[in-house]
């Protein structure tokens, strides 16, 4: 701090709040607000300098302003079980009312479908925010919290043109296949969702992989996709089922050895589904392969 001291003249020096003459000793000025950092920190040799929870999120009830009580592993038997009442008494206030605490549990199963499913927080936050949607328009009565939270993740990938099959979803959800469809009829017919139906070229590159075939196979598959769109050969069929069915064919062209069965059951329909489809692509699109 520049200045000198008013009894020796010599100059001033600010320590830390104060300006102290380094000769005398004479404290000239304090100030009550401390310039320096606001943080403390011990435990990562000052990396983490943050003092704040985190960021708002929608993906939780209370958009992120609830607290944690944290657990003490240096703390005795005593003192475990006391702060093991607390958490389990700070997890009940969390909530004041049963729609509020559905609302919890079915952002919690999101968050855990999202992640088994390794999408992106983005699709995360849209199925949180499609599910307190439709509780606000009353479609969670006469249906499971499970089934709507994975119907919200179902119709999110939907919306976005995401490959992912009902099967998928209901692997790693805590509901069946009928919960997901019954939620998802009632959001798609009572909100309005924006999707429509989904390319089968979306599914090739998974179902190759599985089917461990090459990537000439994945290429020729493609062509036939584009056929089977061109001339309308899909006939309402699952875009899944077709394109298996167009691996299946672009296989049996390039001598590759995939049974009808393997097939069907990586897509999710029967074997018949996809020997129909085989067929008409057959009869109805006899292209050469193209090197």
């Amino acid at each position: 701090m520049a200045g000198d001291c008013p009894e020796c003249g010599n100059r001033l020096t600010r320590d830390g709040r104060e300006a102290i003459c380094s000769e005398c000793g004479l404290v000239v000025a304090e100030s009550r607000i401390d310039h320096g950092p606001e943080w403390r920190t011990f435990d990562d040799e000052g990396k983490n300098r943050r003092r704040t929870g985190p960021p708002l999120s929608r993906a939780r009830h209370d958009r992120g302003f609830s607290t944690r009580i944290g657990r003490d592993s240096g703390a005795g038997p005593r003192r475990r079980r006391r702060m093991a009442r607390l958490r389990r008494q700070h997890r009940r206030s969390r909530t004041a009312s049963k729609a509020e605490r559905n609302l919890m549990y079915g952002m919690m199963e999101i968050r855990r479908v999202v992640d088994r499913l390794s999408l992106t927080e983005g699709f995360r936050d849209d199925a949180c925010v499609l599910f307190e949607t439709g509780q606000d328009a009353g479609l969670l009565h006469g249906r499971t919290i499970e089934g709507m939270a994975a119907a919200a993740v179902y119709a999110v990938c939907r919306s976005a043109d995401i490959s992912r099959m009902v099967e998928e979803v209901t692997a790693v959800a805590q509901a069946d296949s009928d919960e997901l469809t019954v939620a998802y009829a009632a959001l798609n017919r009572e909100l309005g969702l924006e999707t429509g139906p989904i390319d089968p070229r979306e599914y090739l590159p998974r179902f190759a992989d599985r089917l461990d075939l090459t990537p000439a196979v994945e290429r020729r598959a493609r062509e036939f996709v584009g056929i089977v769109t061109d001339r309308d050969l899909a006939g309402g069929r699952a875009p899944s089922g077709v394109a298996a069915a167009c691996l299946y064919t672009a296989a049996q062209e390039h001598g590759t050895e995939v049974t009808q069965q393997d097939a069907a059951e990586v897509a999710g329909v029967a074997p018949a589904t996809l020997r129909s489809t085989y067929q008409d692509i057959s009869e109805r699109s006899v292209e050469p392969a193209s090197d």
